[in-house]
């Protein structure tokens, strides 16, 4: 397994891995089988692919220090842009079904529902941190200032996690959001374990 995460060929079938659910969309939307709402499917679909990724690109750190592979952590600035494409999907599908592209409705919906404000701060963080996801921004910004914005990601996991709470809670559904919320606090919980514990 370590020698298979060494090889260069590994990063590309990560990649093609990040890309099935995008792919399985769109195989979807070609054959009209997104159900009765197609809208609505396509806007929680890429909601919770975002979350899933939000998940997996935490899970790194955890996984290669319990591990001892710091094989792992080459992989951590795709995942994070793959993050972030299925939060601009997210983002684009809302724009698109939700509110038909008109700007002025979108841009007074951001303030209006509590949801989507969260929800669109999240979007903000991810795109300053995958537009400096490139080593050019390191030596740029300077190490320290670099870690510091790409330690939104932490801040970016809360906006999500109560992004989804909001949206549930006109239909008093919480069930997944606990699964998620469970998930990222275990995650976020191990780095203050493991940092406190290296004290």
């Amino acid at each position: 397994m370590r020698q298979a995460l060494r090889r260069p060929a590994a990063g590309g079938a990560l990649l093609a891995l990040g890309l099935l659910p995008f792919a399985w969309l769109l195989t979807l939307g070609w054959q009209d089988a997104l159900g009765a709402n197609p809208a609505e499917y396509l806007i929680r679909a890429t909601g919770d692919w975002t979350l899933r990724s939000l998940c997996v690109v935490l899970a790194v750190t955890p996984l290669r220090t319990v591990s001892g592979w710091p094989e792992w952590a080459r992989f951590r600035r795709m995942l994070g842009l793959l993050t972030y494409f299925y939060a601009v999907l997210h983002l684009c599908c809302y724009a698109v079904f939700d509110m038909g592209l008109d700007w002025a409705d979108i841009l007074a919906d951001i303030p209006k529902r509590t949801f989507i404000l969260l929800g669109f701060a999240a979007w903000l963080l991810l795109t300053a941190m995958a537009l400096t996801s490139f080593n050019r921004a390191i030596r740029w910004m300077g190490a320290a200032r670099w870690k510091q914005l790409h330690r939104s990601v932490y801040a970016v996991a809360v906006l999500a996690v109560l992004h989804f709470w909001w949206m549930r809670a006109g239909k008093n559904d919480f069930d997944e959001v606990l699964v998620y919320g469970a998930v990222l606090a275990a995650l976020l919980g191990w780095r203050l374990w493991h940092r406190l514990a290296k004290n």
